[in-house]
Formats: C-alpha cells, structure tokens, sequence
C-alpha cells in the first residue's frame, strides 16, 4: 500500500510530505517513493501562527481552510512526482495542546482532503490517545521502535524536542524533553534570519548563569521521565518571559547560546546509558547544538541521510496511517501513559474528486 504521510510542525517551516510502500505485512518492509516540503507563504505562516489566538469561528474557518489547502498541496505533490497514493495520513497542525486539561486540537480538516482528492484520508491521531488519559504526544516513537530499533536512542528536534528509547523490560518510553527551534527560531528572527544555520549565531554567544539556572529549574523538568509532552502554551506562559528579562542586558547572540545549551542538556537527562542516537529533524543541522548534546551525554550522535533528517516525522504518520485501517495498535501507553495500546485516528472515505 503506497501512503502519504503529512507533517506540519509547530516550527511553521512548512509542509512536509513522505509517500511510503509498505510491500506487505512487516511495517519494516517498505521504501521512501518519494518525499517534498512545501514552505508556507508568509500568509499561511501568519495564520497558521496566530490560530493560537482565534476566535471559536475563526478557528472552525482555518481548520475547514487549512484541509483545502493540505488537499490542493497533495494533488501539487501527485502532479510533480506522477505517484497516486492510496491512503493519506495527516498530522494537521497543533493550536492548542493541554493533555493535563483534556484536550488537544489539531487543525486541517480530513473530510476536506478527501473531498478534494478523492483520496481515503487518517486524520486526528492525538485526541482518542488524552481521551484515554494519555497525553496524545509523542507519537513517533511506534515508528521508532518499528523502523529504527538498530539504534538505541531516536532524537527528534523540531519545534519541541522528543526522544524515544526502550527501558530495561524492553518497553518503548519517550517523551517530549523540552522547547527547541519554537523558541531558538524566534531568537534568530529577531537576528533578520529565519534560524540560526549551522547554530552559528548560537556559538558566538556567551552562557547567561542565571538565565540557564532559571530554565533548568521550570516545572516541567521536575517531572522526571514519564509521559509528558508539551504544547505552545508552555513557550508562552513561561520560556519566553523568562528571555525577556534578559533582552535589554545580553546580546540576542547570548540568549541563543544560553537557550541552544539548556535544550542539549535536558536532552542529555534522558539518556541512561552510552548508546548510538538518531538524530533527525531540523535541529539536526544545528551543529552547536548537537555538539552540546554529545558534551552532555555519552551518546553517539547519528545524522542520517537528508530524507530521514527532515521527514522521518511525516513517514512515521504514513506508517500509522497504515496501522490504522489495518485496524492494528499505532499508539504506545508506554509511551503516552494512556490506560493500554490503541489504534488512533478518524478515517474518512475518498468522497470527492479522484486525482489522476
């Protein structure tokens, strides 16, 4: 079965696509067909960026828009490449993600994809999981375990930073260890880039001791490692007027440095022994970063090669797309702390207009 995977990251760099062959029962059994990125026009990064603040009708307008407009890019992605998928798998995009309250949303409307491709479409992954009191997040770590269990960690570093790994019984465990590009990507805008390339703005900075104690010291890591994820809600609310007491006094270069540090080191508290880590994501290109990473931990940092550095996430929802309409577990509880394994995901049949 050919299936396509969609991603649309809280980092708004736009959508990633990945068609993937699963050739028969084994979800190791597959191939990359192939994969595109489609950035966002400024518009669409406006919107997408601001939903966090829409009103109740304003967001029900954007989600409906928002599935028209994934539509449209997967009958783009089918004209260039000339490949029909047979199933679509999208992610949608994060408004809004409080597992603690009982909720997540993720907009970008699967009725509308199928309408306007024709096309079977999965959609929805995250709220069957906070229903069953998970916490919908990370869901990666499935594909983790299926499709990249020859490494012993799987480091995810995008808008937020996930890791996955299998504890000593052999159960699949991961969780979200902290902010990442949301707020390292802000910093460099404020440099007149859309991020710091290579983490070298980051690396000419100079460690700010307070501001790095005060992050480490956030709720959030208290928790330790059990399932937990995070939503833009906590960038808001605590990282970023933490930054801004230290705006007028330091260098944007020395916020970089003092945020990219504090990232690799919440990063390296989840490691438990020396092993090999995939590292993928766009946070894979950001040298200093990594370089901290492996300064903090006892880990081998691995950057594959560039279709699985930037769309490991959107192949790993093809590949739950798949799990889905076999009717086979995609969600871990290990993983999200729901109360057991699950199949997630709404389907709707291909009820418009055939591509191709």
């Amino acid at each position: 079965m050919k299936v396509l995977g969609i991603m649309s990251g809280t980092s708004l760099d736009g959508m990633d696509m990945a068609l993937v062959e699963f050739r028969g029962d084994d979800p190791s059994d597959y191939r990359l067909l192939a994969a595109e990125t489609f950035p966002y026009t400024a518009e669409w990064e406006r919107r997408l960026r601001d939903a966090f603040h829409a009103s109740g009708e304003e967001l029900a307008r954007l989600d409906a828009d928002f599935g028209v407009y994934t539509g449209r890019r997967v009958r783009d992605f089918v004209e260039r490449t000339g490949l029909r998928p047979e199933l679509i798998a999208s992610h949608g995009q994060t408004v809004f993600h409080e597992p603690g309250l009982g909720y997540t949303l993720q907009i970008g409307s699967g009725p509308h994809i199928a309408a306007v491709t024709g096309i079977r479409t999965v959609y929805d992954f995250r709220r069957q999981d906070v229903a069953l009191g998970g916490q919908g997040a990370p869901l990666v770590p499935i594909g983790d375990k299926l499709l990249f269990d020859g490494y012993d960690y799987c480091l995810n570093i995008g808008g937020f930073a996930n890791i996955s790994y299998d504890d000593a019984q052999g159960r699949r465990t991961a969780f979200d260890t902290g902010p990442a590009n949301m707020v390292l990507n802000r910093l460099a805008r404020r440099l007149g880039k859309p991020y710091d390339e290579g983490g070298r703005m980051a690396a000419s900075g100079r460690m700010i001791t307070a501001l790095w104690e005060a992050l480490n010291a956030l709720d959030y890591y208290a928790a330790g490692d059990v399932p937990k994820s995070l939503g833009r809600e906590m960038v808001e609310r605590d990282i970023m007027p933490l930054l801004a007491r230290y705006e007028t006094d330091y260098r944007t270069e020395d916020l970089l440095h003092t945020f990219a540090r504090h990232a690799a080191w919440q990063i390296a508290r989840a490691v438990k022994r020396p092993g090999r880590m995939l590292v993928t994501g766009g946070g894979a290109y950001n040298e200093f970063l990594v370089g901290a990473i492996a300064e903090y931990a006892p880990v081998d940092p691995v950057i594959p090669e560039r279709e699985l550095v930037e769309f490991k996430e959107a192949m790993i929802f093809a590949l739950m797309g798949w799990l889905r309409v076999r009717g086979e577990v995609n969600v871990l509880a290990s993983v999200t702390g729901a109360c057991c394994d699950h199949s997630s995901g709404l389907v709707v049949e291909g009820i418009g207009e055939e591509i191709g």
